[in-house]
């Protein structure tokens, strides 16, 4: 027993699973949400800002009640919202591309909690989908690939093989401008920086939880500068640790979703006699084809296919997970419902959320085969440096561990 519980541990702090995984949620996700806010830019003041029918002082009371997080309720002025709305677009931008990975996943989490808890009222499944994993992104390691930080991290690692001396000034003039703002709104008072309370742990506030991330930053960039050692490989088995951790917490919880829904909709009466597909398809607001939906909707079978062909493949996708084909075949089927449900019902961002959420079951071998792909199609469409010029550019300062 002890042999085993050394090998299981070693193997959960060896190295952080599920790298490409990670970089596909970190991608979708961002990608979900920054799309989302650039197309409600018209709208954004009635949806989340101080023009909305959710009143400033409405939204207060009710996060006094529930504990949320937003820092839209620290003032109801314009500008603060046009800031916040613009930083959450920004962090969306940089995380998708993978630039400072750690610390654009904690600002992009800020970002989502803070307009949706703002306007809870606002949003769909897909938004409570982009409201978990902003939180679950923060504890993974998901700019290990496909992201500017691994491009970064492999021209660090040619510099120290070269001798030249570790730098990061971006990453501690980030690092310390986001601990000195986080001061001070601690120090001014703000709602939800409790320590001790609500916030995403039992007992453990928001102000807590940020000033740890904070200090987690700043202790990794440090010990990967000053002490490379026993420190270092401690530090890196508690961050393997936690991404291990975080990625099983996602496929459980993208299990949980299909499992709870498709036992929910075998309750309804509609579902079980075969009709419930047919009713959304006649409502105006979700037909953005008309013609289309009237002529799927008027096919019996096809109706009835769809319907029950939605609930088994729900309820049984959690039970195939040991048996990859079978678990290959129904993510198929589960990603085209999603577009059809994105291209018939009018709801693309909830679609590519979940299509997001599927792709963490999606196997290493089609991922790596899929970025190679799209390499080789940005190596032709794009002129790429020559070698001298990557030599030139390797050879200048390398970028430390960022904050």
């Amino acid at each position: 027993m002890e042999r085993a519980f050394g090998q299981a541990f070693r193997r959960v702090t060896g190295s952080a699973f599920a790298p490409y995984q990670a970089a596909v949620v970190r991608i979708g996700f961002a990608a979900t949400w920054l799309l989302f806010l650039l197309r409600e830019w018209p709208n954004r003041q009635e949806l989340y800002g101080p023009n909305g029918p959710w009143s400033g002082e409405m939204a207060r009371r009710l996060l006094a009640d529930n504990q949320a997080f937003s820092v839209l309720t620290w003032s109801d002025g314009r500008g603060w919202f046009e800031l916040v709305y613009t930083l959450a677009i920004v962090s969306s931008a940089l995380l998708l591309v993978g630039w400072r990975t750690r610390t654009m996943s904690v600002l992009f989490m800020v970002g989502v909690l803070s307009l949706q808890n703002r306007s809870i009222f606002i949003g769909d499944g897909g938004d409570n989908v982009i409201h978990l994993m902003a939180i679950y992104l923060v504890l993974t390691r998901c700019g290990q690939v496909w992201s500017l930080d691994a491009r970064r991290a492999a021209k660090r690692g040619q510099g120290a093989a070269s001798g030249l001396p570790e730098r990061d000034i971006t990453g501690v003039v980030l690092w310390s401008v986001l601990g000195l703002s986080l001061a001070v709104a601690q120090v001014a008072g703000l709602s939800g920086l409790s320590w001790f309370g609500a916030g995403p742990f039992p007992g453990v506030g928001w102000g807590l939880t940020l000033w740890a991330l904070w200090c987690a930053h700043g202790a990794w960039w440090a010990v990967r500068r000053y002490a490379p050692g026993e420190p270092r490989v401690v530090l890196d088995m508690l961050g393997k640790l936690a991404h291990n951790g975080a990625m099983l917490v996602i496929v459980v919880e993208v299990c949980l979703i299909y499992a709870t829904a498709g036992w929910y909709k075998i309750q309804g009466s509609r579902w079980q006699d075969g009709t419930a597909v047919y009713y959304p398809m006649h409502l105006d607001y979700f037909s953005p084809w008309p013609d289309l939906s009237r002529m799927l909707a008027d096919n019996g079978l096809m109706i009835m296919l769809i319907t029950y062909g939605t609930v088994i493949v729900q309820v049984a996708f959690p039970f195939t997970l040991a048996n990859r084909r079978l678990k290959n075949v129904l993510l198929v089927v589960m990603i085209c419902e999603h577009l059809s449900i994105a291209f018939l019902l009018g709801l693309p961002f909830f679609s590519l959320a979940m299509i997001t959420a599927d792709a963490v079951f999606l196997p290493t071998v089609f991922l790596v085969w899929l970025g190679a792909r799209i390499s080789a199609v940005r190596d032709r469409v794009l002129p790429r440096r020559t070698r001298d010029g990557e030599d030139m550019e390797q050879g200048r300062t390398a970028a430390a561990g960022a904050p």
